[in-house]
């Protein structure tokens, strides 16, 4: 089952509150993969990617390029400013940068 339609911001929010913490793009690989019931392993090879780097992806102990962001959501059929957005915003937050990041196509 695919549910690829955009998140507004309410449901961001609510899915944060839920969490108790802000949604980052290894959260939300982590819920797109366990929303369409894959294991790590199916996940990561339809990212191309290995099973240990997703895992670290997911749990936030490894961070992806703008450029990789945008390739996995285009592999999943996701918006791509949405994955690039959730990627910039994980490095300000890495770094303790108080910004908040916005994305539009150019």
């Amino acid at each position: 089952m695919n549910t690829k339609q955009h998140c507004s911001k309410e449901a961001k929010n609510y899915l944060e509150k839920l969490a108790e913490k802000k949604l980052s793009l290894g959260g939300l690989l982590l819920s797109i993969r366990q929303g369409e019931e894959m294991t790590q392993i199916e996940f990561a090879n339809e990212l191309a990617i290995s099973k240990q780097y997703l895992c670290d992806i997911e749990h936030g102990r490894r961070f992806i390029s703008p450029k990789a962001a945008e390739s996995f959501a285009k592999k999943l059929g996701y918006s791509p400013e949405q994955f690039v957005r959730l990627c910039l915003q994980d490095m300000m937050d890495k770094d303790n940068l108080h910004l908040i990041v916005s994305v539009r196509v150019a």
